[in-house]
């Protein structure tokens, strides 16, 4: 598990709000559920260099702000501006999160698996034009 920084690949092409397509986007109430996660997802076999650890205040300076570009001149079209929006309310209220990379339906599904076995307030799967709740 690794800290988050905001990549270029990781944002829409038309808007540039954040959209790390091959990736989910878990949240979690408490930061310690979050953690625990990803701990279980390596130890399970899941690479540590494909998952991001992101605490609250990382959400609001890395990727609340790409909704602010993504929404100028006109709001965008699709669900990212909202998505990020309602990441930007959770971590507002103190939520940590996840992205994991998730190369395929199995490895979300086992993902899942794990995420479930705590509380946690959002999952999003990223693919290629298409944001998919978990």
């Amino acid at each position: 598990m690794q800290p988050f920084s905001l990549d270029p690949s990781m944002l829409a092409t038309i808007g540039g709000a954040f959209y790390p397509t091959g990736y989910s986007m878990v949240l979690f109430p408490k930061e310690a559920d979050a953690l625990l996660v990803g701990q279980r997802l390596i130890r399970d076999g899941m690479g540590a260099e494909d998952i991001f650890f992101l605490p609250p205040k990382t959400i609001l300076s890395q990727i609340a702000p790409t909704v602010v570009q993504a929404d100028d001149p006109l709001p965008s079209a699709g669900t990212e501006g909202a998505t990020v929006r309602a990441y930007t309310k959770l971590a507002l209220e103190g939520h940590a999160a996840l992205l994991i990379k998730t190369h395929d339906s199995e490895t979300a599904e086992r993902l899942m698996e794990v995420v479930r076995t705590v509380p946690y307030a959002m999952a999003q799967r990223y693919r290629t034009l298409v944001i998919e709740d978990l």
